[in-house]
């Protein structure tokens, strides 16, 4: 099956006010019924079918069902790659297709890699980080971070944050509020053989029906529905909107990488986490020990926000950045299938 990655020129899907405002009730609540969309958005289900099926067939975007790693015991890691020059496109590409990363970005003009790497088990974090990584040839260097704390992401994106819906519209569709990340006694939610071929189903389609979901399972649809909510209320469970690069991104995206004093860092990442330009923050372990991921209009912008809103950060001791020149992959572990033709 073709992908993102195969297409040398994607056709680029301008979002409208009414699409902004669907993508935005699919963030909140990626499997609502189309009726429950038009009631909150005030239009019809046959408007909001429309609206969806345009943009899922033209590769706008798709909703993806995915899973918390700190949920299931697992190891997140955020890996920067450095490269030959001639090497990053076809090592990132290669990291793209893999189904234990997420977010692969080209950066720092192309000469680097940086992508998210999620591990069954922390005795194994070093299958790809520690041994296959460094031993790829033309690769130069890896450093690898671990995920500690999400303060702005998952399923929480930009869109959120400047999305056309009011305050009241957001709340209508919001789920019950997860409980807090499992202690360090080990993973909160177990799964069997049936919730992991319902959740591969769900990262591939987060608005897979339950009928498909069924069949897949062997379970009846009443108890398909029960687990999704289950899951979905221990905060296993969440969903993304993954939109085509072409269409979200501003003009200017960059990683940062922030030293914050430790009795700082809960201060420091939560403040960022509510800067507009932010659409990813985590805490992570190495001395630069909070995240960011900044989408901004231009270069000019980034500066500013970098020398007013960044420099007054809590407990801020060093800052270093990298811009995002391409990306490779998306939040989810599948690559997206080529946009069908119209």
């Amino acid at each position: 099956m073709a992908t993102y990655l195969d297409t040398q020129a994607p056709p680029r899907v301008e979002l409208t006010a009414a699409d902004r405002a669907l993508a935005q009730a699919l963030q909140i609540n990626g499997r609502a019924s189309f009726r429950e969309l038009a009631e909150v958005l005030g239009v019809s289900d046959q408007t909001v079918a429309r609206h969806w099926a345009r943009l899922r067939s033209s590769g706008a975007l798709r909703v993806l069902g995915l899973t918390d790693p700190l949920r299931l015991g697992e190891s997140p890691w955020f890996v920067r790659v450095r490269c030959t020059p001639d090497a990053a496109e076809s090592i990132g590409r290669a990291l793209a297709r893999r189904t234990d990363t997420t977010w692969v970005n080209l950066i720092s003009g192309g000469t680097e890699i940086s992508c998210s790497v999620r591990t069954p088990e922390p005795s194994r974090g070093d299958t790809l980080l520690l041994q296959r990584l460094p031993r790829t040839p033309r690769v130069v260097d890896v450093a690898a971070h671990c995920l500690l704390h999400v303060f702005f992401g998952q399923n929480l994106s930009s869109i959120n944050k400047t999305g056309p819906l009011t305050p009241e519209q957001a709340a209508a569709l919001a789920p019950p509020a997860a409980p807090p990340p499992p202690a360090e006694s080990g993973p909160a939610v177990g799964l069997d053989s049936a919730d992991r071929e319902m959740l591969d189903l769900l990262a591939r389609d987060g608005r897979a029906p339950v009928g498909e979901l069924a069949r897949a399972t062997g379970l009846s649809p009443s108890t398909v529905r029960r687990r999704m909510a289950e899951l979905r209320a221990e905060g296993l469970l969440y969903y993304d909107v993954e939109y085509h690069p072409d269409i979200v991104h501003r003009a200017f995206r960059a990683s940062l990488w922030l030293e914050i004093d430790p009795a700082r860092l809960p201060e420091a990442g939560n403040a960022l986490a509510a800067h507009p330009e932010v659409s990813f923050a985590a805490a992570v372990t190495g001395a630069a020990n909070l995240f960011a991921a900044v989408d901004v209009p231009n270069a000019q912008f980034f500066y500013r926000y970098v020398t007013e809103s960044v420099a007054t950060l809590p407990g801020l001791r060093h800052t270093a950045t990298a811009p995002i020149h391409r990306t490779l992959k998306g939040p989810g572990p599948y690559l997206p299938p080529a946009p069908r033709p119209e």
